[in-house]
């Protein structure tokens, strides 16, 4: 067994071997724990038939435990500094594939076919970069790519806005649009300790699973989220209010809101945050006739 990256002292060695500094606007946090990164690894049930991509692996900590257990480890990696301290500390392993590449730039679908050709079991596992943290989620959602899960650190924040139940302060418009896909839960809480640089943030890991079908048929995805988006532009407002100045003409057609919530038996006088994502569906597909974009 290879000695392993996540330690204090290998990281400090590999980072100056390398004369490495790390770049705050990339949001680099490196961890330095090795039992999270089992952790981690642990909770994405991962077998010989695995495919795994993996966002930022800064110097191969987690990589490397991925590479472990998994088939095929694909990394997107957006720091061209990091490439050769990369081919260097995950030389043991030749099941690894690095992408110098902004994932979110990336085609997803295009990648995964053609470096998982064959796979019928792909996970998303890292330690993301918390500023593009919400984007890079989306980015696989939205864009269907054939995923089971994906295990993520995160801002322990963010994890509870995506995890949040209705009627309560965290939850919003990530909430649904996560939620609408995937099933999540926290994992584990993670200290900031067990990082360089230390984060101002408390980490958490969310696991998120592949829902078989979304909780809610509706006429448009796309549209479902806007509505849900625009319920939430002020909290303290009523739906009919905060629709009526998100929708396009939505001032204007006041009188089809009101008749759309009557359709369903709604009260317009709700807000947002008290709506569950089937009843945010409902409304929506009442909606999408009078406010479709043309």
């Amino acid at each position: 067994m290879n000695k392993d990256i996540a330690t204090p002292a290998r990281t400090k060695e590999i980072l100056e071997k390398h004369g490495f500094s790390f770049k705050k606007s990339l949001g680099q946090n490196f961890l330095i724990d090795p039992n999270i990164l089992r952790n981690i690894v642990s909770h994405a049930d991962l077998t010989d038939r695995t495919g795994v991509i993996e966002v930022g692996p800064g110097i191969g900590a987690l990589t490397e435990h991925l590479a472990r257990s998994a088939k095929k480890v694909v990394a997107f990696e957006i720091d061209q500094r990091l490439l050769p301290v990369l081919e260097d500390t995950l030389s043991p392993y030749n099941n690894v594939e690095i992408i110098n590449q902004d994932v979110l730039e990336a085609d997803l679908n295009g990648i995964v076919e053609e470096q998982f050709s064959g796979f019928d079991d792909i996970v998303v596992v890292a330690n993301l970069p918390y500023y593009v943290t919400t984007p890079i989620i989306m980015k696989f959602l939205l864009g269907k790519v054939p995923i089971r899960a994906m295990v993520i650190m995160m801002q322990k924040e963010v994890a509870d806005r995506i995890t949040a139940s209705p009627s309560t302060k965290a939850y919003g418009s990530l909430s649904i649009a996560v939620q609408y896909y995937m099933d999540a839960e926290v994992s584990m809480i993670v200290p900031k300790t067990v990082f360089i640089p230390q984060p101002n943030v408390e980490s958490a890991v969310l696991k998120l699973t592949k829902k078989a079908e979304p909780p809610v048929e509706v006429i448009d995805e796309d549209f479902l989220f806007k509505v849900a988006r625009g319920s939430f532009v002020q909290r303290r407002k009523t739906l009919l209010n905060n629709l009526q100045s998100s929708l396009q003409n939505g001032k204007a057609k006041k009188e089809q809101i009101l008749q759309a919530f009557e359709r369903i038996g709604m009260d317009p006088g709700r807000r947002g945050e008290t709506l569950s994502i089937e009843e945010f569906g409902k409304l929506a597909n009442a909606l999408y006739a009078d406010f479709k974009e043309s």
